[in-house]
Parts: C-alpha cells; sequence; structure tokens
C-alpha cells in the first residue's frame, strides 16, 4: 500500500497576527510558521500503518519558505520518499487550490490513500481533505481517530457527538482527514534529523488545470468583541426572572403576567 500524506505549514497562532492591508490575508512578513497539528497527527497515522501493514510513505508539501526543512524532518521520522510541489498560488494557499495541485500527482504516483489533517489554522472549515476526495472521485472520510487495514479497504474511527465513535469500513482509494492518530507522535532524533537535513528537496510542477477556484476571500476582520458575560446571583427563581428580563428586552420573549 503506498501512503501519501499532505503536510502544510501554517502560521503560529501563538503569536501576533495582523490583517494585511489589502484586507485579504494576515501580515506574513513577520509571522513564524510551523507544521499544522493535525497533519502532524496525519504523519504519524502514515508511519504506524507503515510498520503495521508495510506501507510506503510518501509526504508532500507545497514550495515555500520552510519547506525543505519540514520534508526534511519527514523522512527524519520515517518517510519513504518526499515531493515538494511548485505553488503559483504564493501565501495563503486555499484548499480547493491545493487539491487541485495535489491531484495530478497522486494519480501518476497511483496512491492507494491520502491522509491530511481534518483542518488547518487557516481552513477552519476542514475543507482540504473533502475538497481532495472530490476532485480524486475517491471515497473521503474526516474526523478520523484510527486506521486499522481489512481485506481491500480500511476501517477508520470517526469521532462523533458526544464522545462517541463510528467505524467505517472505507474502499481503498481514499482520502482519510486525520484528528488525532492512534498512538503518540514520535519525534525524530537529533542524529536523524542531521542525517537528513542537508538532503535536497527537489521542485516538482504539479500539472495541474487549476481553472476557475470559484470562491474568493473577500475581506479578513478580527473578531468582534462584546461587553463580556452577565453574571446573575441568587437563587433559581431569582436567576430565571432576571434571563426572562433579558430576553424580554432583546425582543426574543414576551412579557408575562407575574
Amino acid at each position: 500500500m503506498q501512503i501519501g500524506v499532505a503536510l502544510r505549514l501554517v502560521p503560529d497562532a501563538s503569536g501576533d497576527l495582523d490583517i494585511a492591508e489589502n484586507g485579504q490575508d494576515i501580515d506574513r512578513e513577520w509571522v513564524d510558521l510551523k507544521l499544522n497539528e493535525f497533519d502532524d497527527q496525519a504523519l504519524e497515522e502514515a508511519l504506524t500503518l507503515k510498520e503495521n501493514a508495510g506501507a510506503t510513505v510518501i509526504a508532500f508539501a507545497f514550495d515555500g519558505v520552510g519547506a525543505d526543512r519540514l520534508l526534511q524532518s519527514a523522512l527524519a521520522r520515517g518517510a519513504d520518499r518526499v515531493i515538494k510541489l511548485r505553488n503559483p498560488f504564493g501565501d495563503g494557499l486555499r484548499a480547493r487550490a491545493a487539491a487541485r495541485l495535489l491531484a495530478p500527482t497522486i494519480r501518476e504516483l497511483g496512491l492507494d490513500l491520502v491522509l491530511t489533517g481534518v483542518l488547518g489554522i487557516d481552513e477552519i472549515h476542514g475543507q482540504l481533505a473533502p475538497f481532495l476526495g472530490a476532485t480524486l472521485d475517491w471515497p473521503h472520510v474526516s474526523v478520523v481517530s484510527e486506521i486499522r487495514c481489512d481485506v481491500g479497504a480500511l476501517l477508520a474511527r470517526q469521532e462523533t457527538d458526544g464522545g462517541f465513535s463510528t467505524t467505517l469500513r472505507v474502499r481503498l482509494p481514499a482520502v482519510i482527514g486525520v484528528q488525532t492518530a492512534s498512538r503518540p507522535i514520535r519525534y525524530a532524533s537529533g542524529a536523524k534529523l542531521r542525517q537528513f537535513i542537508g538532503q535536497k528537496i527537489a521542485l516538482t510542477d504539479s500539472n495541474a488545470d487549476c481553472g476557475d477556484l470559484a470562491a474568493e476571500l473577500l475581506r479578513l476582520e478580527r473578531p468582534r468583541s462584546d461587553k463580556g458575560a452577565i453574571m446573575w446571583e441568587g437563587d433559581a427563581d431569582q436567576v430565571a426572572e432576571a434571563l426572562h428580563d433579558l430576553l424580554v428586552a432583546r425582543g426574543l420573549a414576551k412579557e408575562t403576567m407575574r
């Protein structure tokens, strides 16, 4: 089985983020980048499948600052091969465009399975995995926390509401959005990192026809802050009365006789 893992560098949200002057992206001049944490989980799950089923793991990343180091680290952790794809869209690559860029190479390699993080800090709706599944016309499952091999298929445990999970049998080839790996993330030793840190990563053209990407980002805005929470004191009747008065004042309930 050949497994592809899509790795993305995303802004480190622990630092200060400012909106760019054009209002359509963050100001990336001084922003630190890091591996998307859910993609990190996807890589770990791919390496676990490699150990359990003898799979080959190929890591993908898009060209840009930090891409070489990202892929070198993936090799140090156990990936068998890495591919750096040319990115004609620049910073802030959107999921729909990323799916179009990845799909031709995935088809050319004849991959059986593609894993990616269920979402990224700059893709809050988790769209890469479903977009990629739709582009390839492959089955897709997201919010997955464990993958096991079955005869001619995979068993994917999908997290659902209320702390429950469902196990789905997914035929191959397929795309899976990973939320959590089935084992803790392993980290490469210093010796392994030094072994791959100088390795040259060739740049590959995806031969993708991106065409009309339909969705266009119009504007970014900071979240609007309100005055904060209202804290009520008293017994249940007093709190219920205060809540009723608030709903009436905001036109969400009708005044009642007391």
